[in-house]
């Protein structure tokens, strides 16, 4: 079978691929720019890859060998009012699907059980831990992870494998389409008003998730807040629990990730959980999840609120007062729903530059918030040390100045092609 996807360079596509060709498929796809993960995809036999999403191309490879599967994401059809891809597979009677579809037909043909981790944040930590306890014990695992990982691929198939660890997003419902073996959830915060114009609309797609799996791992703040009672089904963690003194991975939020997969694994292979907490406290971390790009300066995907504060916290576990940040917003529509919960959410940074929100699928009634608009929506003491910037030679020097003298400089970024994260690498790797 040939899958072509349409927007293979994504986080949530790319994986998918890789998994699909070690299943046996027929693999090509399209990107509308090239990125470090298009590389990445090639570098791991993935060839087939076309930059721009037009008719012509995919019509060539078509020609060459006949598709018979089109997936594509969300934003093909938000960011193009009539996708030439699209329009061709129609015409063609190419079978037509986003990638649930094509990951439930792998479930269920290879006879695997879906270990799918939700929530408003912290997945990719969360599947990427999951995956590496996995590999400690030894145990086969298929998977799919939205980053990089230093002990394997972004997606991964096992044909020895009972399981499947997959990092399922509620963005456009799509977590909506599965009945997980056991679900993971991370921590419950609105977001997507895109998607969810309520905080009840998104409360209520995660109670419908958590009742379409067999079993669930759910913190007590949440399923207080969703009226989830512990059960045989339902396992409850405290935010206090006794066994988070015993994880030592920097970062409250990734102690806490760290013990509802210690949780899982702990139920499903029945390993002690002394020995699972030994495993974990080896765990390498994350591309783009505090990662160290080069001496004192980091990069992390935080984006909302809540893992904002995380991510500035395990810095200030590692620097102390010495953190300076360098803020790139993902989506211009998401900092106008967090606009009011910006004010003081950097007070405690020894500095602040902020530059040009990272663009795609955007409300186009709103207004673009510059740099300058953001700056202004802070606290008065926090703009007197904010600086609006661009991804220059001018920041470059702004932060090895910091580096020299000992600050760790946090950069919060959105990833992808020409993201501040982008920037970082070609600038001081």
């Amino acid at each position: 079978m040939h899958v072509y996807f349409s927007g293979i360079g994504g986080t949530g596509l790319g994986p998918l691929a890789l998994i699909a060709k070690q299943a046996g498929f027929e693999v090509s796809g399209s990107d509308k720019q090239d990125s470090q993960y298009i590389h990445y995809l090639q570098s791991k036999g993935v060839q087939n890859i076309h930059i721009g999403q037009d008719y012509a191309a995919i019509a060539d490879i078509h020609a060459k060998t006949p598709i018979d599967w089109f997936i594509y994401t969300t934003a093909v059809t938000s960011e193009q009012d009539s996708p030439p891809e699209l329009i061709f597979c129609e015409e063609h009677a190419i079978r037509i699907s986003k990638r649930d579809e094509l990951l439930n037909y792998i479930l269920e043909t290879k006879k695997l059980n879906l270990l799918a981790v939700a929530g408003t944040h912290g997945k990719t930590t969360t599947t990427a831990m999951a995956i590496w306890l996995f590999k400690q014990l030894d145990l086969p695992i298929s998977y799919s992870v939205g980053a990089k990982i230093p002990f394997g691929e972004m997606g991964t198939y096992d044909s020895s494998s009972e399981y499947f660890v997959y990092e399922a997003d509620e963005y456009a419902r799509n977590f909506l389409a599965f009945e997980p073996y056991m679900s993971l959830i991370t921590g419950i915060d609105w977001d997507h008003p895109d998607i969810y114009p309520t905080r009840q609309e998104y409360e209520d797609a995660f109670r419908k998730f958590i009742g379409q799996s067999r079993t669930n791992i759910v913190w007590k703040n949440d399923a207080n807040n969703l009226a989830i009672a512990e059960s045989s089904r339902n396992i409850i963690l405290s935010e206090h629990d006794e066994l988070l003194s015993q994880i030592t991975i920097p970062g409250m939020v990734n102690r806490k990730d760290a013990l509802q997969v210690v949780t899982a694994l702990h139920t499903i292979t029945q390993v002690s959980l002394e020995k699972l907490i030994k495993h974990m406290n080896r765990f390498p971390g994350v591309s783009r999840r505090f990662e160290q790009i080069a001496t004192n300066i980091y990069t992390d995907y935080a984006h909302t609120p809540p893992k904002i504060q995380g991510a500035l916290q395990v810095a200030e576990e590692v620097a102390g007062s010495d953190v300076v940040v360098v803020y790139e917003g993902l989506h211009n529509t998401r900092q106008h729903f967090i606009k009011d919960e910006l004010k003081h959410l950097f007070d405690d940074t020894k500095q602040l530059y902020i530059v040009p929100s990272y663009l795609a699928r955007e409300d186009p009634n709103l207004p673009l918030l510059t740099p300058e608009d953001l700056r202004d929506l802070l606290s008065e003491d926090t703009q007197q040390k904010t600086i609006p910037s661009q991804l220059d030679d001018k920041l470059k020097q702004a932060i090895l100045t910091h580096v020299k003298n000992g600050d760790l400089v946090l950069c919060l970024t959105a990833g992808g092609g020409n993201s501040l994260d982008e920037w970082l690498r070609q600038t001081f790797i």
